[in-house]
């Protein structure tokens, strides 16, 4: 009996410290993804907040800063940068309130945390999906 019990724990993966070999098999549960999305996504608003307030500043200091933040706004490459941190923001928000529940042992149930991390990336992509519409003009 304690042969066939070391088989079933020899036969299972034992990730310790993971190698870059065994990165690709690791399956990561939505909630650890949406941890690791809501950490990148602070640091990336924390390291661009100089930037996000230069052009906050830029937009209100005078009409003729507000033209020239509006041509510096128009190009492409700009608006996919913004819509980037309009991502960021958002996700950062709607995780942030995942976290606050949970706090509050709301949803700490496996199942009912999958889900909820679920919702959190739906809700994130789809709600930057309609501000990145309106950015790109199209509405």
């Amino acid at each position: 009996m304690v042969d066939a019990q070391q088989n079933v724990k020899k036969d299972r993966p034992v990730y310790r410290n993971i190698g870059l070999a065994q990165l690709v098999k690791y399956r990561l549960p939505w909630a650890g993804k949406v941890s690791i999305l809501h950490r990148i996504s602070g640091a990336v608003l924390f390291l661009l907040l100089p930037f996000i307030l230069y052009l906050f500043d830029q937009s209100i200091a005078s009409e003729v800063s507000y033209q020239k933040f509006q041509a510096f706004t128009s190009g492409v490459l700009v608006k996919v940068v913004c819509l980037g941190l309009i991502w960021c923001f958002l996700h950062h928000f709607c995780a942030g309130i995942r976290y606050l529940l949970l706090d509050l042992e709301i949803g700490v149930e496996k199942s009912e945390s999958n889900r909820s991390a679920i919702i959190v990336l739906v809700v994130g992509i789809a709600l930057t999906a309609v501000v990145g519409l309106k950015l790109f003009g199209l509405y």
